[in-house]
């Protein structure tokens, strides 16, 4: 399965898409890219006149990314476009050490611990452009085709 043959199958659209491109899959890992816009919806509002990237939205990052993304390739012989992926995360532990701004590019890279019985569970970490740690930790999630 191709990373854009992945990217058409995330149940995800605009303006909660957060995967530009994926650079590597394979079956022990992901990595890919995301660049935040400054247009982006939750700009707005965090923080007044200092705009500043959530933790949340960098954790969902992360999360289509490095779970979803891995998730779906992992279970590319089940899937197809008329049978997609049903995702639920089910557990997070991040660490912030560096804040992202409007129009900055990060690149995750996610590494799986274990993927049984539909639960898949990766060591996740951001950096930016460059090379230097935004967060880091663990996620995990239920992944099945449906």
């Amino acid at each position: 399965m191709s990373s854009e043959e992945i990217l058409t199958l995330l149940p995800y659209q605009k303006p909660f898409l957060f995967v530009d491109k994926l650079t590597e899959i394979a079956e022990n890992g992901v990595v890919g890219t995301y660049t935040y816009q400054e247009n982006e919806f939750f700009y707005e509002g965090h923080f007044k006149e200092n705009p500043i990237t959530p933790g949340v939205i960098l954790t969902e990052t992360m999360a289509q990314i490095g779970v979803v993304c891995l998730g779906i390739y992992l279970l590319k012989d089940e899937i197809s476009s008329e049978k997609n992926p049903k995702i639920a995360l089910t557990s997070n532990q991040i660490d912030f050490f560096l804040p992202v701004l409007p129009n900055e590019r990060v690149t995750v890279i996610s590494e799986k611990e274990y993927f049984r019985f539909g639960k898949l569970k990766c060591k996740v970490k951001m950096v930016n452009a460059k090379n230097e740690l935004i967060c880091r930790g663990t996620i995990a999630g239920m992944i099945l085709a449906k």
